[in-house]
């Protein structure tokens, strides 16, 4: 399944706009400030439902506008579908595929997986530990989707566990309660772990490999660090009661895969702590593709990839290797100040003050 065109209103600096979009490598060019950025995250937007960039979504609705909308054209092997997503600030998003409205976000199943780089993504590498369990989730649930209720039900016992602890401390319930809690965390939470090391077990060669070919100086390395030990539902079952005491005292639930960690490493060293900015940004690109690989080769679907300012602290022969990664397979949109930057694309847009210019150069909607 490709996007083979987006529609825009009142999103971001974008008031209105119908683009057409190539099946292989385009690159969107344009000055800064243009809306180069803001295409890509109408696109990202109108597959997932949210914004890569921002979690205020209010920022998402054109200035003086009220409602902002995206549509996607899909193309897939059965033909075509329409992809609509209006946001009002204040209101529930409204989604509807084919004419029918859907309940919330579009699943994998209506849509493209949709990988992005953005320099603020750059926090998966360098932030909290949580950003990159929620990414790796993510990951799981694209390859594996029965799989992604495991996470949600896991969250339900861990806010219900922390509900009756928080009780607990106050004098309002026993700590005999737990017990049933624990032995439902347990169950998830064993299922959760089993499911992110056989993800990352899937990504560590490509990230390797990746990683040197992008010209990462060492040895790179994913490495998934549980915080519990344990393997089996019964033996992280009797982790969390012995520390049902501690968590009472503290209200809420200290041990368990809500604590994992996701390592991205360099000769060992981790890149959040040690990297430099340019390794960063090679780390995340050697992520993003490794990931693609293993969509491609386990699911038959690479995801759409969206990569915003990649090429602009790259030499010519890594911009070359990376335009060659991008044609390699599937679906990929690149945002660069030069059309030159991105050297044997297929397609280009060329845009400027929210509007795409035409053949003849005028400004068009």
């Amino acid at each position: 399944m490709r996007v083979a065109r987006v529609e825009l209103r009142e999103f971001r600096n974008w008031e209105r706009a119908s683009v057409d979009l190539a099946d292989g490598l385009t690159v969107i060019s344009g000055p800064n400030g243009a809306g180069k950025t803001n295409l890509l995250e109408a696109v990202y937007f109108g597959c997932t439902g949210r914004s890569p960039r921002t979690s205020n979504e209010r920022e998402l609705v054109r200035r003086g506008a009220d409602v902002a909308r995206v549509e996607l054209e899909l193309v897939d092997a059965e033909g075509v579908h329409r992809l609509e997503i209006g946001f009002e600030p204040g209101e529930a998003k409204r989604v509807v595929l084919d004419g029918s409205p859907l309940e919330g976000p579009p699943g994998l199943e209506a849509r493209p997986p949709v990988s992005v780089f953005l320099p603020e993504r750059l926090e998966l590498v360098k932030g909290s530990p949580g950003s990159r369990r929620a990414h790796l989730d993510q990951l799981v649930a694209a390859l594996w989707p029965a799989r992604a209720e495991t996470r949600a039900a896991y969250s339900r016992a861990l806010a219900q566990r922390n509900a009756l602890l928080a009780r607990t401390r106050a004098g309002a319930a026993s700590p005999d309660a737990l017990g049933a809690w624990d032995g439902e965390l347990a169950r998830q939470g064993i299922q959760l772990m089993a499911d992110r090391r056989e993800a990352v077990e899937g990504l560590r060669p490509g990230f390797a490999g990746l990683g040197r070919r992008l010209g990462l100086p060492g040895e790179a390395e994913l490495r998934y660090r549980p915080r519990s030990a344990a393997e089996s539902l019964e033996s992280l079952e009797a982790e969390l009661a012995e520390r049902r005491a501690a968590d009472v005292e503290r209200g809420f639930t200290v041990h368990g895969p809500h604590r994992d960690e996701l390592q991205l490493l360099l000769d060992g060293a981790a890149l959040r702590s040690y990297g430099s900015q340019g390794q960063q940004r090679v780390a995340l690109l050697a992520l993003l593709f490794a990931e693609r690989e293993l969509l491609a080769e386990r699911r038959g679907r690479a995801p759409l990839m969206l990569l915003d300012d990649v090429m602009s602290e790259l030499d010519a022969d890594r911009r070359l290797l990376l335009a060659d990664l991008l044609r390699a397979g599937g679906q990929s949109l690149v945002t660069a100040t030069e059309r030159g930057h991105v050297p044997g694309a297929e397609a280009s847009i060329e845009v400027e003050a929210g509007a795409v210019r035409g053949p003849s150069g005028a400004l068009a909607a």
